[in-house]
């Protein structure tokens, strides 16, 4: 056993110089990533205790009143909680079809040449920045489709239900490559079997391909949610500053990711409760996103097929 080990450290010493420096490049890289993790996860769980020895837990998350500028100030995060829920339910309402028909038509109804064609322009929206989506949901999806629609005496220029269309238009691509890859990764033969059966195109989509890929098509969909969940600047204009539990989507609302980004370019000053607030927010919104991360890969692994 001895012996053993002699040669294996003789031989680890015997390996090129530029390998040993790769791995520890690599090792490096890898510990960056975990250090980023911590430093962010320290900062935040710091900064959201400072602020709840000011301000009580249970108000924070049971109050239905957010007033942070303007005093009285109240702290009820409900209040941007239903926006963020609200406006991130119409995105995932709007692109989980959208997303699943784009996907099944270029898996299994394009021919080569229209996929080689389509799937770029398409994946050429997530491309978008954000900040364009948002100016396109407010000078155009808001006056020209939803007022005609809706009445401009019903619907502002803010609302949830632009804001909503705006991000569900942003994470389309997102569920349609996603799910397209998972249903192209189903076996040829599956396919062919159910064909050999008498299967038309249309039945072998919904009761082989589908089951087959449901687990990289559940991943698709939680992953659209989390990215709705988090966007900023698409939502911070069409959506509106007005923080309210309401699950009208015809209102204006504010989302937990609007309010950071409002509150860290203004004047705030380090320190101040107003400053604490945003690691609060931010905190209460990492810990969503983490939970829908969490339920993504417990749902992959639940349906997890392997061929």
């Amino acid at each position: 056993m001895q012996l053993m080990t002699t040669r294996s450290t003789t031989l680890t010493h015997r390996r090129p110089l530029s390998e040993r420096a790769i791995e520890r490049l690599l090792f490096a890289a890898a510990a960056v990533g975990v250090l980023t993790t911590i430093g962010i996860v320290g900062v935040l769980a710091f900064e959201t205790l400072g602020f709840f020895l000011r301000v009580s837990p249970v108000d924070f998350f049971t109050g239905t009143h957010w007033s942070a500028l303007i005093k009285p100030q109240a702290w009820g995060v409900l209040a941007l909680m239903s926006g963020t829920l609200l406006v991130s339910g119409i995105a995932t309402i709007l692109a989980v079809p959208l997303g699943l028909l784009a996907a099944v038509f270029l898996s299994e109804y394009a021919s080569p040449r229209v996929r080689t064609i389509v799937k770029p322009i398409l994946e050429t929206i997530a491309g978008v920045p954000t900040i364009v989506l948002g100016f396109f949901g407010l000078n155009f999806i808001a006056p020209h489709i939803l007022r005609p629609l809706l009445g401009s005496d019903n619907i502002g220029t803010f609302s949830a239900l632009s804001g909503g269309i705006v991000v569900g238009l942003l994470i389309t691509p997102l569920i349609a490559s996603i799910s397209e890859d998972a249903i192209r990764a189903v076996p040829r033969g599956l396919r062919e079997a159910a064909f050999a059966m008498g299967a038309t195109r249309f039945e072998v989509v919904r009761k082989v391909v589908f089951p087959a890929a449901i687990s990289g098509i559940m991943a698709a969909i939680i992953l659209a949610l989390s990215r709705a969940v988090g966007e900023t600047m698409a939502v911070a204009l069409a959506v509106g500053t007005k923080p309210q539990l309401s699950f009208d989507p015809i209102e204006s609302v504010q989302t937990m990711t609007a309010f950071i980004a409002l509150i860290s370019i203004g004047e705030t000053a380090q320190g101040s409760i107003e400053f604490q607030s945003l690691f609060a927010v931010g905190a209460t919104l990492f810990v969503m996103t983490f939970a829908l991360n969490i339920l993504s890969a417990r749902i992959v692994g639940r349906y997890r097929t392997a061929y």
